[in-house]
């Protein structure tokens, strides 16, 4: 142990080196030794304990686990955590060690970042960019998670985006948003999130993106969730749902019904910002259950089913088209994942989709806006895997190939994401 380690943890507990005196409490730790006073008296308050069997060890290096147990230790017995965390930084990093308690307390607000490089080759009937030609991608954003108390937490996400689209570089458009701003807590036995917030729907085949809402969540083994507010950007002036989901053995559960109303003209491109067009007043009322299996830790096996009350009267459909289906399911199955953290850790995913009009609203699919533009749904696969390259620093690759129920519409998809987390 070094000399700074022991003087410090000694002073955080306000003890000077000739303020205690005890018989000896290791063997190999003679009275005339530097750190003798501090030791004795650490191992005195219960602080250190030595490797039970008499020794100390001072010349060994701790391990991660005992930094962290003799920490946490101190901090029962009131040390000062500032001035703890101040001397131990260097120990601290070099160890890897995290402590929450002492990170918490040291510093109320926490800021992260990622840094994501997007590229898609696009073809087929569907895309905007025709061709070959391929649209890339810069997206930065920074994190902002500050601790209101112990039952709240504060969350904010600024991000920009910086568009470049085919073989000759940038097309100018650049956009930077504060796009999440929310506080998770607790009132009474529920928990609560309030704000611009994520919010993810029947697996993300429903909606996959940021909202303003605010949700509450009552339960543990069975989990019922309900919500209320405006998705942002997809034609809808308020969406509300309820949900429940549970776990029995290797069988997950979950069923809801999410309604979106007030749909503005389908045959407009809400999601890229137009928001001139007509009202139609029409609601969609999308129900929704999954089951999934998970075979072991790694490899899991779900199914969803989706219905939305959607008909043709209800709005702009494909002309001479007059009964559309409503109706939808996808079908996943995926092993382990990337870990940022972890090194040459790996993942891989594929899906069926079959889905109606009405079943998605903002899917989590990379392929483009199928609802808007083509007022149809759409029938394929996906196959997709991720890797760690070094640490925070992933590399994803997914392809889709996708068609339209009622028309020859299609899409190829090759997207790709290279991301870097600090």
């Amino acid at each position: 142990m070094k000399k700074s380690l022991v003087l410090a943890m000694a002073m955080a507990l306000g003890v000077t080196a000739s303020a205690f005196a005890a018989s000896n409490p290791f063997s190999d730790v003679p009275a005339g030794h530097w750190a003798y006073d501090s030791i004795s008296k650490l191992a005195a308050a219960g602080v250190i304990d030595g490797y039970g069997d008499t020794t100390f060890g001072g010349d060994k290096l701790m391990t991660r686990y005992e930094m962290a147990q003799i920490t946490a230790k101190a901090m029962a017995k009131g040390a000062n955590v500032d001035k703890l965390a101040a001397e131990f930084a260097d120990e601290l990093d070099n160890l890897g060690v995290r402590v929450a308690n002492l990170e918490k307390k040291a510093d109320n607000v926490r800021i992260s970042g990622q840094i994501r490089y997007e590229y898609a080759d696009r073809n087929g009937d569907l895309q905007k960019t025709k061709g070959s030609d391929a649209k890339n991608r810069l997206r930065t954003r920074i994190f902002v998670n500050g601790q209101v108390n112990d039952d709240w937490t504060y969350t904010a996400r600024l991000e920009n985006n910086q568009e470049f689209s085919g073989p000759k570089g940038n097309t100018g458009e650049e956009k930077t948003d504060l796009n999440m701003a929310y506080v998770n807590g607790k009132i009474g036995g529920a928990k609560v999130v309030a704000g611009k917030a994520p919010m993810c729907l029947a697996e993300g085949n429903l909606f996959d993106d940021y909202a303003e809402f605010i949700g509450l969540t009552y339960g543990k083994d069975v989990k019922l969730n309900a919500y209320w507010g405006q998705p942002v950007n997809y034609g809808y002036d308020e969406f509300w749902g309820i949900n429940a989901s549970g776990k029995l053995g290797k069988v997950g559960l979950s069923a809801g019904y999410d309604q979106f109303k007030d749909a503005l003209a389908a045959a407009t491109n809400v999601a890229d910002g137009d928001t001139n067009a007509a009202k139609l007043g029409a609601d969609n009322g999308v129900w929704n259950i999954t089951a999934s299996y998970g075979f072991d830790k790694n490899v899991k096996l779900s199914a969803t089913y989706l219905h939305s009350d959607l008909d043709s009267k209800d709005v702009n459909m494909l002309a001479g088209v007059n009964d559309v289906d409503t109706d939808g399911y996808v079908i996943s199955l995926g092993y382990k994942g990337a870990k940022a953290n972890q090194v040459g850790s790996w993942g891989a995913n594929a899906n069926y989709y079959n889905q109606g009009v009405g079943t998605f609203v903002a899917h989590t699919m990379k392929t483009g806006d199928w609802g808007y533009l083509y007022r149809e749904g759409f029938k394929g696969y996906s196959v997709g895997a991720n890797y760690t390259l070094a640490k925070n620093i992933v590399y994803s690759l997914d392809y889709y190939d996708l068609e339209g129920k009622e028309t020859s519409t299609d899409t190829q998809v090759l997207w790709s994401r290279l991301q870097l987390t600090f």
